[in-house]
């Protein structure tokens, strides 16, 4: 049982770093072979969503991101973006944010939920519990 923790300044070149280590860490962790290539490109999209707020919004703090192995591979993307960036997003199940109907403004800034929706059976994103930022969940299966 392992957590890696990862924080960056919010530019678009570390989202790349975060997909290889996230790949790194599922593969150790058990993930299937064949669900590798959803696990790197759903940690790309959430990354970018929150790089993307941390830009729009002039949020110096760094994006975090924590992957664990305890049982399931669970990785969490937190940005400090103000909540009402997501507001009408949060707390949303995989069916609900699949069928959401995504306006212009939120494919630019990144948010991309349906594509991400797609990748991951098991997604949640809701308010950080601090009440700045938003938690994106992230959940595959490990076979052990």
């Amino acid at each position: 049982m392992a957590t890696v923790r990862l924080s960056f300044s919010p530019a678009p070149v570390h989202v790349r770093t975060a997909r290889l280590v996230g790949v790194a860490v599922a593969r150790r962790a058990g993930v299937r072979e064949d669900l590798l290539d959803e696990v790197r490109l759903a940690i790309g999209e959430a990354c970018t969503r929150a790089v993307a707020l941390h830009r729009q919004y002039d949020v110096p703090d760094p994006v975090l991101v924590e992957m664990d192995d305890a049982g399931s591979y669970t990785v969490r993307v937190i940005d400090r973006a103000p909540i009402e960036a997501s507001i009408g997003l949060a707390a949303l199940d995989a069916d609900q944010l699949a069928n959401e109907s995504l306006n212009e403004d939120d494919l630019t800034t990144g948010v991309g939920f349906a594509l991400l929706a797609g990748f991951v059976e098991d997604l949640q994103v809701r308010p950080v519990v601090e009440g700045v930022g938003t938690e994106v969940r992230m959940v595959w299966p490990v076979g052990r």
